[in-house]
């Protein structure tokens, strides 16, 4: 009987001290930017505008295959609007480029890295991230949900919150319908 409960407890103490020093595996995914999509969408009050922009890099880390954590850096330079042809394209492509927007040209890149991730669901996150925008850095909350290789995400940015006050109404008064709504979407395809 004591031969007994001294081999059991060295098996207790043996798997104490193998559990106590094995460590969870972090994997990070790089994401394949040629096969991702991020598509953003504002709003003004006559109608709206859309168009893509392009990942410069980007990963997401997981642990025992759950999502913990992710970088991304946004190429600021590749803004495109895709429901416009011709001069009227450049120019609101030029438009959002310029200071007045986005300030692209001392502001080439945009980042958005996690600050907490929860699990909602078998495939889903509640993601806590600092998103910095013309060197302006705010706290943004957003559902991401992971499936296979692929993750998707949609937020709402308040484009003010990063000193992009064109056209708002938050700002400037009498604009009746140049008026520009001051949140605009993102939604990112991503692969990895």
């Amino acid at each position: 009987m004591k031969n007994r409960i001294k081999n059991l407890a060295v098996v207790a103490i043996i798997a104490l001290i193998t559990f106590s020093f094995t460590t969870l595996k972090e994997v990070k995914k790089e994401i394949k930017i040629e096969n991702s999509k991020v598509v953003w969408k504002g709003y003004k009050v006559t109608g709206s505008h859309e168009g893509t922009i392009t990942l410069k890099s980007g990963s997401l880390t997981f642990t025992e295959d759950k999502l913990t954590g992710g970088e991304f850096t946004i190429n600021m330079t590749t803004i495109t609007n895709t429901d416009l042809e011709g001069e009227y394209k450049g120019k609101l492509e030029g438009h959002l480029k310029s200071d007045d927007f986005f300030g692209v040209e001392k502001n080439p890149t945009a980042t958005l890295i996690f600050k907490e991730v929860k699990s909602t669901g078998k495939n889903s996150y509640n993601v806590i991230g600092d998103l910095t925008i013309k060197g302006i850095t705010n706290t943004v909350t957003f559902d991401l949900s992971v499936y296979g290789n692929k993750a998707n995400v949609s937020l709402k940015i308040d484009r003010t919150k990063y000193d992009v006050k064109y056209g708002s109404t938050s700002f400037f008064d009498n604009l009746k319908d140049k008026a520009i709504y001051d949140e605009f979407d993102l939604v990112a395809d991503l692969e990895f």
